[in-house]
Parts: structure tokens; sequence; C-alpha cells
């Protein structure tokens, strides 16, 4: 029966979730230790090591009530959301075509290539209307500013030479804005606070499982079905009244009462030894 307990013990692992709180809770300190260091460094990392980035947007219309794709003729009225909305996707793949942000490096004299370029510019349609956003992502304010405007100045005449009978008027111009959009400093440290409390956590259930230390009965019980006959208590440990020593008669004397006598007669034999010698 106990070698049966013994194999099931040996196939599968159970977790107390009570035990696993309970250790948690005693490694408290070290969970929190490890939480606030690992914080630390995240919110290091992001402000010194993060290149921080900046953008700068402009706004455009597209005013179109006659359009022509060579032969074919398309009308569209202001009132048609969906075939705006089409309009601006359009424009925004004009956008970052090869022609145009080449022509808007040339212009602006850029010391980037255009698959550099690309990943610097981004264009959004706003709230499904026929106004779109172009937003420049760059390490330096002022740049940002500078190629929006470029392309703001450039793009519609690369528009009107792709679509015929196209009109985009410019609804707001690029300014300069010196607030960071990244790093987020509280992002990077919460997630440098919560990577050290789940690794902390991790560590600390890891150490429980590996435990392979008898410390009470019930663990004799649960995992391996073993009755306990008889414990033997640790007398090496203090402040502890409910065991003792026995004396020769029997009676029981706690340990810090036998502490005590023990010195006193020591005292007694010293002070007798004493008083033969003199």
């Amino acid at each position: 029966m106990n070698n049966n307990n013994q194999q099931q013990a040996n196939d599968y692992m159970e977790i107390d979730l009570l035990e696993l709180a309970a250790a948690l809770w005693k490694r408290k300190w070290l969970i929190l230790i490890v939480a606030v260091l690992f914080a630390a460094i995240a919110l290091s990392y992001a402000y010194f090591m993060v290149t921080p980035m900046y953008t700068s947007s402009a706004l455009l219309y597209v005013n179109n009530n006659s359009i022509s794709f060579g032969s074919a003729n398309l009308s569209i009225s202001s009132s048609d959301l969906t075939a705006a909305s089409k309009l601006v996707s359009t424009y925004i793949v004009i956008l970052s075509s090869r022609m145009t942000l080449e022509d808007v490096i040339d212009t602006a004299h850029l010391p980037y290539t255009y698959e550099q370029l690309n990943k610097m510019v981004s264009a959004t349609q706003v709230n499904s209307t026929e106004v779109f956003r172009i937003t420049v992502k760059c390490d330096d304010p002022y740049m940002a500013e500078k190629i929006a405007n470029t392309i703001v100045k450039v793009l519609p005449q690369k528009i009107a030479d792709v679509v015929e009978g196209s009109n985009v008027k410019v609804v707001d111009y690029a300014v300069v804005d010196t607030r960071k959009v990244s790093p987020s400093l509280t992002k990077y440290t919460a997630v440098g606070l919560l990577l050290g409390f789940v690794l902390a956590c991790a560590y600390v259930f890891i150490e429980m499982m590996m435990d392979d230390i008898v410390h009470d009965e019930a663990t004799l019980i649960d995992t391996y079905g073993l009755p306990v006959l008889a414990s033997i208590p640790d007398l090496r440990i203090r402040n502890v009244d409910n065991y003792g020593y026995y004396d020769k008669n029997g009676n029981r004397t706690s340990k810090s009462t036998t502490s005590k006598t023990k010195k006193t007669t020591t005292s007694s034999r010293r002070t007798t030894k004493a008083k033969e010698e003199a």
C-alpha cells in the first residue's frame, strides 16, 4: 500500500495553493526587492539608453467633385464618406511611394534614404472624413517639422500627376513639438516592475517545488501515506515552553528552569571550592 502511494507521488505532483501563498508571503521582501530592482533598471535603461522621439503632423483636405482615371470618370459627392475613404487611402499610397519620398529627400536635402524616411512617415484618415493627417516621427523635433512641411509642399503635385482632377488643400501646417512621444518612462517602469515580480515569484515557486525536506507530519501522510508513530521535539529551539527535561525522579522541568538550576549549581560549587582553598 505504501509502495503504491509512493509510486503515485512520483507520477504526479500536487500544488497546494495555500502553501504556495504562504511561501510567497514568507519571501515577500525578496519579491519586493527584486521587483523594485528590475523597475529601477528598466527606468534607467529608458532614460539613458533609449533615444527620445518626437512627432510633427500636418493636415490635408481632399476636395474632389469629379475625378478621372484615364478614360473613366468618377463623380464623388462630399457626403459620400465611403468613396472619400477610398480616395484618401489612394493618396496615402501615393505618399509612401518611392517617387514621392525621394522627391522630398531631394527638396529638403535630407540625410536619409528612401527606406529610412518611409519608416518615419505615416498617414491616417481623420474620423472617416476627407481630411488625412501626415505624421513624421524623428529624434529631432525640428527635423520632423521640416520633413512634414516638405511633404505638404511636394505631395499635392505628385497626387495631381497620378489622379487627374484632384485638388488637395492644406488644412494645417506642421509645427515644432518638443514633447517626447517615446520612450514612456511610466510604461518601461511598469514593465520592469511586473517582470521582476514574476521572476521573483517563479524563483520562490521553483524553490518550493525542489524542496524535498520533510518539514512536518502532514507531508509524510499526504505525500507518501506513511503514518507518524512518534515525533521528537527539537530541544535546540529557545523560548518554547511546551517541552523540557525530566529529572531522575520523573518530575518535568522546563528548559529555562533547568538552565538556571545548572548555572546556580555551578556557581555554588565554585564558591565552596574557593572557600576550601582559602
